[in-house]
């Protein structure tokens, strides 16, 4: 009988070890099924990110402040001409558009650009300078505006209001009023956009969030950033990227920009653009 009873028990805990081994690999399966749906949206969620604040690069930028920002943009009335679209061949002229208010009075670029000549930029801030190889050969139009802006002290004493340290790796600058939605009363196509990458040291034209909305406002790349080809790149900055990188480690403080970054943490004021023709 006592072996009976043995034997009995023995069976009993092998079943028990065998539903206790089921249930681990159940649950081992279901941690990791967990994992990976996590992971997924993750990623998914990132990706989210990254699209948005590229998308909205410049929302409230002003490049086309008569426009709301979060608006669809409309055909404009046939009496009111467009930019020229995205040139495929030779640029001989440039359309400047009016789009008021200008956030300060300066008139609008010659339609006519000096395609010989070779433009450095130096931005001079309060926190070191910057110095730009301007793109005059691939972006005509976008460089002869930031050089008549420039020639005209548009620049001097603006801040520099937008730093972006998440997702994409940019300080936004070039609107006077500081808000993100100041222009130069003016807005032009955009250029130089076929299989335009945003690497660091990239300086480029933020816009609207839409076409052919180009202002004042530009950012420069301090971290290789992935953006559409969107955005007019217009420069490369061969000096100075120790700077913005440095202002970037500082970090961001509110108010926050709902597109993405908020102000610098280390306050950044542009003193002055002068530019230097070859």
């Amino acid at each position: 009988m006592a072996g009976k009873q043995e034997r009995q028990r023995k069976l009993a805990r092998e079943r028990h070890e065998r539903r206790l081994a089921r249930d681990a690999e159940r649950q081992r399966r279901t941690r990791r099924i967990t994992q990976w749906v996590s992971g997924g949206l993750v990623v998914l969620v990132l990706a989210g990110v990254v699209a948005f604040i590229g998308f909205h690069l410049s929302k409230n930028a002003a490049a086309s402040s008569s426009h709301s920002p979060s608006a669809s943009p409309s055909a404009p009335p046939s009496a009111s001409p467009s930019p020229s679209p995205t040139p495929t061949g030779p640029v001989t002229s440039c359309t400047y558009i009016p789009s008021p208010p200008a956030a300060r009075k300066v008139g609008t670029p010659p339609a006519k650009p000096d395609l010989k000549a070779s433009y450095e930029a130096t931005i001079k801030t309060n926190r070191g300078s910057i110095v730009i190889s301007l793109l005059n050969s691939k972006a005509p139009c976008t460089v002869n505006s930031f050089v008549y802006l420039a020639s005209k002290n548009y620049f001097n004493s603006t801040p520099c209001p937008r730093l972006v340290t998440t997702g994409i790796y940019v300080l936004q600058c070039g609107d006077p009023t500081g808000t993100g939605r100041g222009g130069p009363g003016y807005r032009f196509a955009d250029e130089n956009l076929a299989g335009a990458t945003y690497p660091a040291a990239t300086v480029a034209m933020a816009n609207s969030g839409a076409p052919e909305t180009n202002g004042s406002q530009f950012f420069l790349v301090y971290k290789n950033t992935p953006l559409p080809p969107q955005y007019t790149p217009f420069g490369t900055i061969v000096s100075g990227l120790s700077v913005l990188q440095s202002i970037a480690k500082a970090g961001v403080v509110p108010p926050m920009n709902p597109a993405g970054g908020g102000n610098p943490k280390e306050k950044v004021t542009i003193e002055s653009v002068t530019i230097k023709k070859t």
